[in-house]
């Protein structure tokens, strides 16, 4: 029987008074790497990096270790998350960036909490949650005074600005409905070990760039009601439940079921279940890996693609994905066409900044999970390139 399995784990120690070594693991069934760096406590500043490949698919993999290189010398502060996208995971590697960005997290946190055991040597009875209050307390007052000669006023809730954010246009320039964008597949930390995106920037910066709700499809994992309605009322913003699913024929998006699935299931069972909730299923990726082995080596072609058996319990095939080539993409369309499959987009973001990079635009306005399954049973939707359809206008 397969087996999944996904982890990302860092770890620190404190080597003297200024110095933090972290250790970070990624490993999945597709990848395995590792960093090692040190840190400087009082400037907070990378002394030394190191990366290593243990699994990769591709030559290009371990080469990208030459670019992490140039993380030494970074200040881990505000911002520092966009410099090692820029640098680390464009030019490089986007594993690396990842990872290196759990491991600037965690010397954050190891660096507060020394701070802490510090200031307990003063005050015994001092708790963590008072420090770290009188913490950002100190924090937002630096800024303030930072800014005040711009006369800025911090307001860390207050979305920037991004010109024509509530409309979604096609390439050709038609103005579509800004009330049914939806990003179908996305994915946020801690539940999705996977993932870097927490849950509240993640709908800010899908409220920010114009999408009309997000659905949270972490891996086999079920958000309750409460929690979810707990978010909308938070944010104002759409906020749907989904989940992605590993089957034993891969993984399946699936709304409007919401059994607790652990481990593995096989796609027949788990389309038995989701017909008896009334629910829908849609194959995510469907050809994830497509060009690792290559079409030639596989004998891959549209017809023997759609010959998979996945493809008969699903009602919907993603066929825009932003973790998959863009020949992977059209891959899964070409089959879902010779198959008369509705097609979907999402994102599959694991990073704030990849929400809305795809998303499906629907003819209905949807308020709730009924809606959608609704809507997916009874109008019609399409996927869209939403970011770079917002980025042209």
């Amino acid at each position: 029987m397969k087996n999944f399995f996904r982890n990302k784990l860092v770890s620190v120690v404190r080597k003297d008074h200024d110095t933090l070594e972290i250790h970070g693991i990624l490993d999945d069934d597709i990848y395995s790497l590792q960093i090692d760096c040190s840190v400087s406590m009082s400037c907070m500043e990378i002394l030394s990096i190191q990366g290593k490949w243990n699994r990769w698919t591709t030559p290009e993999c371990p080469r990208a270790k030459k670019v992490l290189k140039e993380a030494v010398g970074f200040i881990i502060e505000e911002g520092i998350e966009e410099k090692i996208h820029k640098i680390i995971g464009r030019r490089g590697c986007r594993h690396f960036a990842n990872l290196l960005i759990e491991c600037c997290l965690t010397a954050k946190k190891s660096v507060l909490f020394a701070k802490w055991e510090d200031a307990k040597k003063k005050d015994a009875l001092l708790t963590f949650d008072d420090f770290k209050i009188a913490d950002d307390l100190k924090t937002a007052s630096r800024e303030v005074d930072k800014n005040i000669g711009e006369k800025t006023v911090l307001n860390n809730n207050a979305p920037k600005k991004l010109s024509k954010k509530e409309y979604v246009f096609t390439k050709d320039g038609d103005l579509l409905s800004k009330d049914t964008v939806i990003d179908l597949h996305v994915h946020t930390f801690p539940a999705s070990p996977c993932s870097s995106a927490p849950v509240d920037a993640l709908i800010e910066e899908a409220k920010r760039i114009g999408l009309t709700g997000i659905c949270l499809t972490d891996h086999n994992y079920v958000w309750s009601l409460d929690k979810i309605e707990d978010l909308r009322q938070k944010h104002g913003f759409l906020v749907l439940r989904g989940n992605e699913i590993t089957t034993t024929q891969g993984d399946v998006l699936v709304f409007g079921y919401y059994r607790d699935i652990k481990g593995i299931i096989s796609l027949e069972e788990l389309r038995k279940e989701v017909i008896k909730s009334k629910g829908i299923m849609i194959t995510a990726h469907p050809f994830r890996g497509f060009l690792v082995v290559g079409a030639d080596q596989l004998g891959l072609t549209v017809e023997k693609g759609a010959q998979r058996q996945m493809f008969k319990f699903v009602d919907a095939v993603e066929v825009l994905n932003g973790k998959v080539t863009e020949k992977e993409n059209s891959f899964a369309l070409e089959v879902a066409q010779r198959l008369s499959l509705s097609v979907t987009g999402g994102s599959d973001a694991h990073e704030v900044y990849e929400v809305g990079q795809y998303a499906t635009r629907f003819t209905h306005k949807i308020n709730n999970e009924e809606d959608l399954v609704s809507a997916f049973k009874n109008s019609s939707f399409s996927p869209v390139k939403f970011r770079e359809q917002i980025k042209e206008h």
